[in-house]
This record gives C-alpha cells, structure tokens and sequence, in this order.
C-alpha cells in the first residue's frame, strides 16, 4: 500500500512538471514568437525590421507581436514625431529567455 502512495505523489509531482514545461512552451513555443523572441534579444527594432529580419508578412507579424505583448514578453513604443514609427522590445521577462536561447544554440550546434 505505501508502494502505491509512493508511485501516485511521483505520477502527481511529474503531471505539475510537465504541465509547467508544457504552459511555457504555450507562451513562446510557436515558430514565430521564437524567431521575434531571439530577434529582439539584441536591442529595440521596429516593425519593419522585424519584418525584414524574421521574414514574417505583416499580418503574421502584427499578430505575434500582439501576442507577445499580452503575454508581457514584449513592450511597444510610438514615436509620434515625424516620422511616425513603432519600437518593440523585450521586458524583463522576455529578457529572462535569453539564458534559454543561449542553452537552446549550445545544445542545436553540438546536436544538430
């Protein structure tokens, strides 16, 4: 019987690991929220840099970036003067991936 109590918290403590991976990956595992994540790790662009460097279509493109704002991954910044241009970067938490991209190109340049 404690056998059985032993093997239900371990299936229970992997079910709340597996769940906090998986509701990540949720948050930043699409390709293009990865491809914009690892494009602004470097400094602010605007849109059409992005869209320039991503490859994405500006449909694609405006939809991520609003993605990502609304999970706090990303801010954006009007500059009203002349001309008018839209700046995005990373907040605090999307700054907070760079570690894992750092591990993610260790890993893919041994592996891959």
């Amino acid at each position: 019987m404690a056998q059985a109590n032993s093997l239900s918290e371990t299936d229970e403590r992997y079910d709340e690991e597996a769940c906090s991976v998986i509701d990540s990956l949720n948050q930043i595992g699409s390709q293009w929220r990865l491809i914009v994540l690892h494009d602004l790790q470097d400094n602010e662009k605007r849109f059409n840099e992005l869209k320039r460097s991503t490859g994405a279509s500006s449909r694609t493109l405006s939809r991520v970036l609003d993605d990502l704002q609304e999970t706090d991954f990303v801010t954006r910044r009007l500059e009203e003067d002349a001309p008018v241009a839209t700046y995005y970067s990373l907040t605090e938490k999307g700054q907070s991936l760079r570690p894992v991209f750092e591990e993610i190109e260790a890993w893919s340049a041994e592996w891959l």
